[in-house]
């Protein structure tokens, strides 16, 4: 791809100052998203960049304000202007890094120029970030008009997560300090107040901030709540009070950081709810909080299975170990499709995403699109394969109402009746690998099956060697297999997993082949579903979780666990 240069020029752009939030990508706004998406030029660090990048349009220039040039990237100034250029690659996005000398103040101005449209995102909440502030006043001596998108503050929204409502019936008051900066005064004045206290500082400060505000005046037993990471899977909280939160973090081996130390948000006081939060905790008690759990499918497939796993808590890791690819011989496919729009066929049977897919594919390569089903009875052997066809436009006429199989598809087909069926044909689209048990069953109820290879599937290239070194030597809490084939390809393509990590099966069959490659299957599904496999996972750890904190033991992921711990087998 040829590299495209934005010019400078001298006519003003637009500038929107964003909050991004304390950290999960999900408490972006939609006027944020909606700012992100038409974003010529998007400037902002590197943590924030993780939060916002996604929601940016493709061939968006990125501005990183973090020190030093990113290497590969043209940062050089437009020839006889001294400005610096942003080279934007076609159909992606680029980085360019921000010299050392120059503030992000100057990098927002030079990026607007050329009436380039600007989002500058920050952490939090643009009203209380004193560099974004800076930047608006720049912005408004130089003419360069802007907005400002609020965002969720750190000081509200992390408390939110940790379960540390703010404030209670009566009302109590509510102070913020950002230790970092806060003056005596400041320290005084919060130790006189009864009310709660949120700080804002570093990991390795937090001791100190609770002696100033012992000898401000406040009680050493006054709760105290510490949360480092707040609202995204790493978050990690704390509860002691002013007089012990140094020797908790002790205990918990929390080391000084060396570089100067992370973040955190601390609650402080009485009336902050911070003694409930084992009943308010309800973000870091999600069932699969923290796992890091592989998915080995193909990337279309794992998205719904992937949102599912994040609502629980979990890092899902998506690793195709499955390919997709078009059948060697394309005219068997071709003759099908001609024969749905010919009246050759009184169903079509989809038995699964790929085949709606691969017959979609088809359809637009004739431009034919829906409405070429009129007359034919279609029939999805599942919910997600029926999800597909209703995007594509067609109402699926059966779908199995027991097992989501093909054997639960056969339960519910009608048999060829010559009175009522003026045609006797199926047209059943599928991979080159499937079993023949739809065939054979369609054929007992007396149906002829045009069985006709719409796609091949093929085993994927390796994943990475961080990723192959993770699943071996127990780097993920769990696996998820969605089929035997799924089980083969991850073994062959990045090695068995660690004993350690839980093995979830979506069925009998997959189980089997897991346990011929030596895993001991942990998690069964209810029913052949990608989504009850994700319940079932779920489950299973809301188990283990309830079993730590009945035992009085730390709630810890099963990559934390010690190797070779024996784990039990659950069906549910």
């Amino acid at each position: 791809m040829s590299p495209t240069t934005l010019p400078a020029g001298p006519e003003h752009g637009h500038v929107t100052f964003l909050g991004a939030g304390p950290g999960d990508p999900g408490l972006l706004t939609l006027r944020a998203v909606e700012a992100l998406a038409n974003a010529d030029v998007l400037v902002a660090e590197h943590e924030v960049l993780d939060v916002v990048r996604a929601h940016a349009r493709a061939g968006v220039a990125i501005v990183n304000t973090d020190p030093g040039p990113s290497a590969g990237v043209s940062a050089d100034p437009v020839p006889g202007t001294g400005t610096p250029q942003l080279t934007v690659v076609d159909g992606t996005s680029t980085t360019v890094g921000a010299p050392a000398e120059r503030d992000a103040a100057h990098l927002v101005m030079e990026a607007a120029r050329g009436g380039r449209r600007v989002v500058r995102a920050v952490p939090g909440d643009p009203g209380l970030d004193t560099c974004a502030a800076e930047e608006m006043l720049a912005c408004a001596a130089a003419g360069v008009p802007f907005e400002v998108v609020p965002g969720i503050a750190a000081a509200v929204g992390v408390p939110a997560y940790a379960g540390v409502p703010l404030r209670d019936a009566q009302g109590a008051d509510v102070r913020f300090v950002d230790a970092r900066t806060a003056s005596d005064r400041c320290w005084t004045e919060v130790g006189a107040s009864d009310g709660t206290v949120v700080v804002s500082t570093t990991l390795d400060s937090v001791a100190a901030a609770a002696g100033e505000l012992v000898s401000a005046g406040r009680k050493p037993d006054t709760p105290m709540t510490v949360t480092v990471a707040g609202t995204t899977t790493r978050q990690r909280t704390w509860s002691a009070t002013l007089g012990t939160i140094a020797q908790t973090l002790k205990q918990a081996k929390v080391l000084p950081s060396p570089d100067g130390g992370r973040p955190v948000i601390a609650v402080v006081g009485e009336r902050s709810a911070a003694a409930q939060r084992d009943q308010l905790s309800w973000f870091e008690s999600k069932p699969l909080f923290g796992w890091k759990v592989l998915v080995p499918r193909t990337k279309e497939q794992a998205a719904s299975l992937s949102d599912q796993l994040r609502s629980y808590g979990a890092v899902p890791h998506e690793v195709p170990t499955i390919a997709v690819e078009p059948p060697r011989t394309p005219q068997q496919m071709e003759r099908a499709v001609k024969g749905l729009v010919t009246g050759r066929y009184e169903w079509i049977a989809f038995t699964s995403v790929n085949a709606v897919k691969a017959v979609r594919e088809k359809f637009e390569e004739y431009g034919l699109d829906a409405r070429a089903f009129a007359g034919i009875k279609v029939a999805a052997v599942g919910e997600q394969t029926a999800k597909a066809l209703i995007a594509f436009g067609v109402k699926p006429d059966l779908v199995p109402s027991g097992e989501q199989s093909a054997a639960g598809l056969l339960e519910d087909w009608p048999p060829y009746d010559p009175v009522f069926d003026p045609i006797d044909r199926v047209f059943l689209p599928r991979a080159d690998i499937a079993t023949e048990t739809l065939v054979a069953g369609l054929i007992e109820l007396g149906w002829e099956v045009d069985d006709v290879t719409a796609y091949r599937t093929v085993r994927a290239s390796p994943p990475p060697a961080e990723t192959r070194e993770a699943i071996k030597g127990g780097g993920f809490d769990a696996v998820l297999f969605t089929s035997s084939s799924t089980v083969r390809n991850l073994v062959g393509i990045a090695g068995k997993p660690h004993n350690v990590t839980v093995i979830a099966c979506i069925g009998p069959a997959t189980a089997k082949t897991a346990e011929e490659h030596g895993l001991r299957v942990d998690v069964m599904a209810p029913e052949p579903s990608v989504l009850k496999l994700a319940e079932a996972l779920a489950e299973f750890g809301a188990r283990r979780r309830a079993s730590a904190v009945e035992a009085g033991d730390p709630v810890t992921r099963p990559s934390e666990r010690r190797p070779g711990a024996r784990r039990r087998r659950s069906t549910t």
